[in-house]
């Protein structure tokens, strides 16, 4: 069996902004990887509301992206594939950040998983990006 983790914010939780609880799992980003790739995949969502890249939310204590990454991929190891789905908290008033400091934590995030054991033979789980224009 494959295993891919899902570590995003809201949007791999499953926020619903119309009722503001979350989707059922069918109907999560994820959970409908997990449907269309079948039983040799384990889908892993690792969503959370307000998850920033690396910043410390005054506002919301507990966000932090890359304090919870590593700790995160240790206790799912080992891992095929991780999907990175982070970036839209940075942009917060009150953080004042430019694209290209959100893009710098993004990268921060993608080395963290390049430089951890937690793929299959202790070397680095692959990674699903795609590059955004800053």
């Amino acid at each position: 069996m494959r295993t891919i983790l899902c570590f995003g914010d809201s949007n791999t939780w499953g926020f619903d902004p119309s009722t503001s609880l979350r989707f059922p799992t069918h109907q999560r980003w994820p959970g409908v990887m997990r449907q269309q790739l079948g039983n040799n995949y384990l889908v892993v969502e690792e969503g959370l509301v307000g998850r920033t890249t690396l910043r410390d939310d005054p506002l919301e204590p507990h966000k932090n992206g890359l304090a919870y990454l590593v700790p995160c991929l240790q206790s799912h190891c080992p891992i095929d594939l991780v999907v990175l789905m982070l970036g839209s908290n940075d942009m917060k008033r009150h953080f004042d950040l430019s694209p290209v400091a959100i893009a710098e934590g993004m990268r921060t995030l993608v080395s963290a998983v390049q430089n951890s054991a937690c793929g299959i033979d202790l070397s680095a789980p692959k990674l699903r990006r795609r590059r955004l224009l800053v």
